[in-house]
């Protein structure tokens, strides 16, 4: 399994009415960073050959992040199935390490050409393992 890993800073951007990190902005870092996976990952062939689509998304809220936090983010594919691949994204505070979200997303592989969902081949699933 190939793990991916970022650091965010907590802006004030980032926070709600009562100085949290916003739900909303959780689910905008678990997109961000599965596309950050993908075009680390990809070559520009198949970056410019197909895309993901968010079929599904889970999150588990466990604990707050804060102004000034330093969130590690860390996401790795755990399953491929035919035009299906599932992620899960789990975000800590890099001080404590409490674990602060927990995410699995199910996506489609989708073809630019056709604009259609297309069977994940080897090559693609080997990106992730």
């Amino acid at each position: 399994m190939q793990v991916f890993e970022k650091f965010i800073t907590v802006t004030k951007d980032d926070l709600d009415e009562l100085n949290h990190v916003n739900n909303v902005r959780y689910v905008k870092w678990v997109n961000d960073v599965a596309k950050e996976h993908w075009l680390q990952n990809a070559s520009k062939d198949l970056c410019e050959e197909y895309f993901w689509v968010l079929l599904s998304h889970k999150i588990q809220y466990k604990n707050s992040a804060l102004l000034n936090d330093i969130v590690k983010l860390k996401t790795y594919v755990i399953k491929t199935d035919g035009i299906t691949s599932t992620r899960i994204v789990e975000m800590y505070h890099n001080k404590s390490q409490k674990l602060l979200i927990i995410s699995e997303t199910k996506w489609c592989l989708m073809s630019y050409k056709t604009l259609r969902p297309t069977r994940i081949n080897s090559e693609i699933a080997n990106l992730f393992n």
